[in-house]
């Protein structure tokens, strides 16, 4: 079995878990409200600036084993600059203040799961940091266009305010597939064992800042 599928069956149970989330299933199903939505943008710009930032020390605190994951986390910084000024257009959209969110400062659970990113590049081994990129690339894929569309008609919101959601849906479904051929190359047991621990803290930690969100 190659290395993707043992981490997607390594991680199935937290995954479950992380879909489970009451704000994920009514955001679905289209029953969230603008307040809501709003703030699930809001959590997402204060963690979304910094995926740049983590990609780049990523990319420098690989060991020379790995030069061609980090020659591939080159191509991830390309794709992933600036997304953060697209929630803000968003958010723009909803009738809500860009700059205060730009100003402002995230909840606790979003702070904490971008502290433990950054933990696990300057502390433990940097090749776990691709254990975020499956649950946030992941999730993705899975939610966001669907999610997207049920709020939009809910809310009668422009397609101005799904920029982020619904690009970002698409674009990670290719992300998906080079994310599966780059872990399928790695050889070493301990980077493969960091991928599915990280992943494991990440469905919890990205699940806190959807449980920290209000319902309506």
């Amino acid at each position: 079995m190659a290395f993707y599928d043992d981490l997607l069956a390594a991680t199935e149970a937290e995954r479950r878990a992380f879909l489970s989330i009451p704000l994920l299933q009514q955001s679905i199903a289209g029953g969230i409200s603008l307040q809501a939505y709003t703030a699930f943008l809001t959590e997402a710009y204060h963690h979304v600036k910094h995926t740049t930032p983590l990609l780049m020390m990523c990319g420098g605190r690989l060991p020379e084993r790995l030069e061609w994951l980090r020659e591939a986390v080159g191509e991830y910084i390309k794709e992933e600059m600036g997304h953060q000024e697209w929630i803000l257009n968003d958010i723009n959209a909803c009738g809500a203040d860009a700059e205060a969110v730009r100003s402002g400062t995230p909840l606790p659970a979003t702070e904490l799961m971008v502290a433990y990113a950054y933990d696990t590049l300057q502390r433990k081994n940097p090749a776990g940091f691709f254990g975020m990129v499956l649950v946030l690339e992941g999730t993705s894929v899975q939610m966001a266009i669907d999610a997207a569309n049920a709020i939009q008609e809910r809310l009668k919101l422009p397609d101005a305010a799904f920029s982020y959601l619904k690009s970002h849906g698409a674009l990670d479904v290719s992300h998906m597939h080079f994310y599966e051929s780059l872990v399928n190359r790695l050889e070493c047991e301990e980077d493969r064992q960091a991928i599915i621990h990280c992943a494991r803290i990440f469905y919890r930690l990205y699940g806190d800042i959807f449980r920290s969100l209000p319902l309506q």
